[in-house]
């Protein structure tokens, strides 16, 4: 048989009971589990130095700050506001973490930019003449205004590797004209499934050339895993292919592993399968995004010439009969690549965002 309380204690239990808890009902819960955390960053006005973070949340008696993917908190302290000097200009996670009495926390997380503190200017570097002797120009794009020219330029967009095992994802909003200076911007974020994002423009259809001097002022990015180009194709790709299209690396820069100080050009054309020819120029001094620098080609229907500021650094003759892709239209390509077969992916010492900017493109074509 089951024990049974007296009917007077069982009284006396339940009216004791309901008294605690309603007296702990008037009492403030100290107990509560952080939350509502709000995190303020002020940055350097410009380039590296100290950013001030500032957090609130409720029910917190510790706060700890981590930079990057440690683990190992950069510093800790009761009031939510921190200090702390970043040297190199790059792009960091930062995460503030709100504890309460009982150990647990609530996080946020945020991303920040800091930039170059010494920004190369569109004044510096080599420049070239708007005209050639025997030469007429035909069409160029000095970037002016605010907008790019759409009746030039087509916004190409995605992602899938591009035949390259890339990682960006291609999108106009990493476009910008200002200053009269065309920008690309390569970003660490995720979109669409990619881990980056990119802009590539084309001018297919709209703006293609056969035989001429081509001259594109830019300044390139860096990085390990950052590939900018200044490209050509063939304008009748979509119904022949590639490389039967034929394709023209007026100028390729693979970044990372001190490889920012040389540059590429190539051709690809299809002789019984793909086939290709190219030559590099390297600088003595500097790099390619130390200045503005000029990719030139000269071609016409016997050959097609490469110079980096004038000077030649590679000729392919073009009049075999396998090699008929040179003698057809062409339409120019703009674009930063983000990872793929040719540089690797980033690493840790890749810094974002990375940006290709060009003053102009010029097209001569001879009188």
């Amino acid at each position: 048989m089951k024990n049974k309380l007296p009917a007077g204690l069982l009284l006396l239990f339940l009216l004791s009971a309901f008294t605690f808890n309603s007296c702990k009902d008037d009492e403030p819960d100290v107990t509560g589990e952080p939350a509502n955390l709000k995190v303020e960053i002020t940055l350097p006005e410009n380039g590296p130095g100290i950013v001030t973070i500032k957090a609130s949340a409720d029910n917190t008696v510790e706060y700890r700050l981590f930079v990057g993917s440690t683990t190992q908190a950069a510093a800790t302290n009761s009031t939510g506001q921190f200090e702390y000097e970043f040297i190199l200009p790059g792009t960091y996670n930062i995460e503030v973490r709100a504890y309460g009495q009982s150990g647990r926390y609530v996080k946020n997380e945020k991303q920040i930019t800091l930039s170059d503190n010494d920004p190369v200017t569109v004044g510096e570097g080599y420049t070239t003449p708007m005209v050639y002797s025997g030469y007429t120009l035909v069409w160029n794009d000095e970037f002016d205004g605010n907008a790019l020219n759409t009746q030039s330029w087509t916004y190409e967009t995605g992602a899938g590797g591009w035949g390259n095992n890339e990682l960006q994802y291609y999108r106009s909003e990493n476009t910008s004209v200002d200053g009269g200076v065309l920008t690309i911007e390569a970003r660490k974020e995720s979109f669409q499934g990619s881990n980056y994002t990119s802009s590539r423009l084309i001018t297919r259809n709209k703006k293609t050339f056969t035989y001429g001097r081509v001259d594109i002022r830019a300044l390139l990015p860096k990085g390990q895993g950052i590939w900018p180009a200044l490209w050509a194709l063939g304008n009748n790709i979509t119904t022949v292919g590639w490389p039967a299209c034929g394709e023209i690396d007026i100028m390729e820069m693979i970044g990372g592993s001190n490889r920012e100080k040389t540059v590429h050009g190539t051709l690809h054309w299809d002789n019984g399968g793909h086939a290709q020819y190219g030559q590099s120029y390297t600088k003595s001094t500097g790099t390619f995004f130390d200045e503005y620098h000029v990719f030139t080609i000269i071609w016409d229907a016997n050959t097609i010439k490469w110079y980096v500021n004038d000077i030649k650094f590679n000729e392919v003759d073009i009049t075999p009969g396998h090699m008929t892709e040179f003698h057809a239209p062409h339409f120019f390509i703009f674009n930063i690549a983000v990872g793929g077969n040719w540089p690797g992916s980033p690493n840790e010492t890749t810094t974002f965002p990375q940006q290709l900017k060009v003053d102009y493109i010029r097209v001569f074509q001879k009188n």
